[in-house]
């Protein structure tokens, strides 16, 4: 992936199926600008699926970090004492 931005104004998007097919090949975003300020971004579906789930795992470790600050975890020898009751 190139470490330069590629940068496109809207009227790009007249040539909506030229912009798709770069970014497919290079799999790297357009920023897309309107009035010189961003406005967009087009992805290809495999980046941006890739980036939701990483996003989605980062979230629960943010969540898991939470719940151990709030004090709302157990522990492992905590776990296997419940669990043990359980089936007794």
């Amino acid at each position: 992936m190139s470490t330069l931005a590629s940068i496109e104004p809207i009227s790009s998007l007249k040539r909506a199926a030229e912009l798709v097919n770069r970014v497919r090949e290079r799999r790297e975003p357009v920023y897309i600008t309107q009035n010189g300020k961003g406005a967009a971004v087009l992805l290809d579906v495999e980046t941006y699926e890739e980036q939701r789930r990483a996003f989605a795992l980062l979230k629960m470790c943010l969540d898991g970090d939470r719940a151990i600050d709030e004090g709302r975890s157990k522990t492992l020898a905590q776990l296997r004492r419940a669990r043990a009751k359980r089936h007794t």
